[in-house]
């Protein structure tokens, strides 16, 4: 069983940070909270995140410039992020924010309804993504091994229940392609397309194998 994805919450007020669980509670994730945007930096130093939910006004270093530092590391450069600010804000905070390479924008006060399904869809790519790595490094240990005659039963018994994670993983990515659409989630055109193009490409090489 694979760890639970985590979502960094990062806002300044205690408040918020508490209506932002309760609101995820109901989703299979840990969120991991963070109050400015050097403790958002730090989080993001030592553990894995799925999406990152960033307040825009914060004292000190704002979302911004939160962002601008996450963008320009290697590590996290492709974390997903989703802006969260009150609706009176300047009207250019909207492209600002995807300028900042967001994939998202809400406006507080949010339909909690709205950002639990927008996250429950990065999450579930987010988990895609971690089962297409573990099925990719299964082909290509069966593709480079040099199996003796003696071992052949054991592919026999690995190919059948590799096509068929392979299988799982064709259906959940259409049903995530599915929520993206409903859910208005314009930033996940890139990476859903780029996990189809290496999901295609996984079948290609096990097609090969059989």
């Amino acid at each position: 069983m694979p760890d639970r994805a985590k979502i960094l919450l990062v806002d300044d007020r205690e408040e918020n940070l508490i209506a932002l669980e309760a609101i995820l509670s109901s989703l299979d994730l840990i969120p991991v909270r963070a109050k400015s945007g050097e403790e958002a930096l730090k989080a993001l130093l030592g553990t894995e995140f799925a999406l990152i939910l960033l307040d825009v006004r914060m004292p000190g270093m704002d979302g911004f410039e939160t962002a601008a530092h996450i963008k320009r590391r290697e590590r996290t450069r492709n974390i997903p992020i989703i802006f969260l600010t009150v609706v009176d804000s300047a009207p250019d905070y909207a492209f600002r924010s995807y300028a900042a390479g967001a994939v998202d924008y809400l406006t507080k006060p949010f339909d909690p309804w709205v950002l639990r399904a927008k996250v429950a869809v990065f999450v579930e790519l987010y988990n895609m993504n971690r089962r297409m790595a573990e099925q990719a490094a299964m082909l290509r240990e069966r593709l480079s091994a040099e199996l003796p005659p003696g071992e052949a039963d054991e592919q026999a018994t690995v190919l059948p229940e590799l096509s068929k994670r392979l299988a799982a993983v064709e259906k959940e990515l259409a049903r995530v392609t599915e929520l993206a659409h409903k859910n208005d989630v314009p930033g996940l055109v890139g990476p859903i397309s780029d996990l189809t193009s290496r999901l295609n490409h996984l079948r290609a090489g096990f097609d090969a194998l059989t």
